[in-house]
């Protein structure tokens, strides 16, 4: 039995001037009790809202609870209500940074629910992550996410960010110092972000994908 989910309304792309910011929506990805992961992505959308060519939101799953994806043809009320809140958030964003830990040599759960209750919304638009846990840096759940991707044709781009032992890089006001190599790689990132982002949007613009 294969899973249906309800598919978003489909719209028709707009023209969007090329020089327009584009619209990043930061995901975090754990939703745990005393999860890390807030203090990595509220440091790293302060990173992106610094620049004039993006806008950035942050997406936290935590409040938005979704059941487990299953054969099933509709949602219950509860993950229909949380679909209704953030389906619109993902379909308008141009694209994405994910923010991940690393559980068992990859991703949380939560996670890949979050990703496969949705579809379209992915499509034709660029994904880049920034990850963190202990000597890893979560880079083995990176490498799980871009395979996830690739699938829901989303294109994702090659540098990371990537923090090693987090929990000693960060405080209670975020990152502690001025931890230049991490500003660096979250410049990187979001330079390939912000090309593909143009690119895909022109073409989204011009010829709807799929």
């Amino acid at each position: 039995m294969s899973l249906t989910t309800v598919p978003s309304p489909s719209v028709a792309p707009s023209a969007v001037p090329s020089s327009a910011p584009l619209r990043l929506a930061v995901i975090i990805g754990s939703v745990r009790e005393g999860r890390f992961g807030a203090a990595v992505a509220h440091w790293f959308a302060g990173a992106a809202r610094q620049r004039p060519d993006l806008e950035v939101e942050v997406i936290d799953p935590a409040g938005l609870p979704l059941e487990v994806t299953g054969p099933t043809e509709r949602p219950g009320d509860g993950t229909a209500r949380s679909l209704e809140a953030l389906r619109p958030r993902l379909a308008a964003a141009d694209a994405f940074v994910v923010v991940t830990p690393e559980y068992n040599h990859s991703y949380p759960a939560a996670l890949k629910n979050l990703i496969d209750w949705h579809r379209e919304e992915w499509q034709a638009k660029p994904a880049g992550f920034v990850s963190y846990g202990g000597m890893s840096g979560g880079l083995r759940a990176v490498e799980h996410l871009r395979q996830v991707f690739a699938e829901l044709h989303t294109v994702t781009v090659r540098d990371t960010v990537s923090f090693h032992n987090a929990w000693d890089r960060f405080g209670e006001d975020g990152l502690r110092g001025d931890d230049e190599s991490a500003g660096a790689a979250a410049k990187t990132l979001l330079d390939q972000l912000v090309w593909w982002g143009r690119a895909l949007r022109e073409a989204r613009a011009g010829h709807p994908y799929g």
